[in-house]
């Protein structure tokens, strides 16, 4: 009986192809060769795809420099950022304090209060008067309140990643969907996306949800936890509202888009192309049901969705066209 092929093996071989195909188009017998090993082994697509996703990556980092290391984005725990003033501003305490003098420099503007929005695809960093910052998703909305007693976010719709400085005088409060986030000091993204319930991910410091009802307690997230609210609109609450722990490697996929990238584990490729639609005007258009069911594992970028479609495409042994505004995909013969 032969051996099974080992992780390894299967992504030492995803590699070897990745770097085929860069090289140009295969020939008839090499692109035999290439159907016969992805329609093999079922981890292989998975496989593929994450080998694409690095040597896109490594590729457009080129231009940071020679000390760069592209082995820095196989490790899903700590992403790495490109830009160092970015860098900084993501680090809570006394770095977001200098990330916020640093941005004053160039002369970006750091409100105290007042409506701050982004447009489909952008994602902006807003450094905040007293050093914390706000890093905004793609169709995202706030409107910041610093008063005497409190510094008061609203987060109107999208999402947004909070970087706050410690004050003993001023309590940073965030309000989202009719309830109150409250902290001193702390590092977490708060979500809120049309219809769907808010959403909190804390990565660093503490943060307290004021109670839902008068019978109900505060609750408090900690560190690498993260909470889906319930509705305040039901009279029982389907659940408690418990924060679960969250493992390094889900905290890096649900922060990847502060890199301007998305990232997937198993998702089916019809909610992928919904979130690619966040970012771009470009719609990825899955004919096929039994396409649209497809595991999709990997990181990419958000702003890309063509250059998704024609990878997976070749994963998936399907056919790619464009049409308009939109990047149809469909079973192949």
């Amino acid at each position: 009986m032969a051996e099974r092929e080992t992780s390894q093996d299967i992504d030492q071989s995803a590699s070897d192809w990745t770097a085929r195909l860069d090289r140009g188009a295969l020939t008839a017998v090499e692109e035999e060769a290439f159907q016969s090993w992805l329609n093999g082994d079922p981890r292989r697509r998975g496989a593929f795809l994450r080998a694409q996703a690095v040597s896109m990556m490594s590729e457009s980092a080129q231009a940071l420099g020679p000390h760069f290391d592209p082995k820095h984005f196989q490790t899903p725990a700590q992403p790495s950022t490109p830009a160092i003033s970015r860098r900084k501003a993501l680090m809570w305490g006394s770095g977001a304090a200098a990330a916020a003098t640093a941005l004053a420099a160039f002369g970006i503007g750091v409100p105290a209060w007042g409506a701050i929005s982004t447009k489909r695809g952008e994602i902006r960093l807003v450094p905040l008067d007293d050093g914390s910052t706000v890093m905004l998703n793609t169709e995202s909305s706030i409107r910041v309140n610093y008063g005497q007693t409190a510094r008061t976010v609203n987060l109107l719709s999208g999402e947004a990643y909070f970087a706050v400085v410690g004050d003993r005088r001023r309590p940073f409060v965030v309000e989202v969907d009719g309830r109150r986030l409250r902290t001193s000091n702390a590092a977490f993204r708060v979500r809120k996306l049309d219809d769907a319930p808010a959403d909190i991910l804390v990565q660093l410091g503490q943060v307290e949800l004021a109670a839902s009802s008068p019978s109900r307690r505060p609750v408090t997230l900690t560190a690498n936890t993260q909470l889906t609210l319930a509705p305040l609109s039901a009279i029982k609450p389907v659940r408690l509202e418990v924060p679960q722990i969250v493992s390094p490697a889900s905290l890096a996929r649900e922060l990847a888009w502060r890199e301007g990238k998305v990232s997937f584990a198993g998702e089916p490729l019809a909610k992928v192309a919904a979130t690619f639609a966040r970012y771009s005007d470009t719609r990825i258009i899955i004919t096929d049901p039994t396409l649209a069911r497809e595991p999709v594992t990997g990181l990419f970028d958000a702003h890309d969705p063509a250059g998704f479609a024609r990878g997976i495409a070749t994963v998936f042994s399907a056919r790619v066209r464009e049409d308009g505004n939109a990047v149809v995909l469909s079973k192949g013969a």
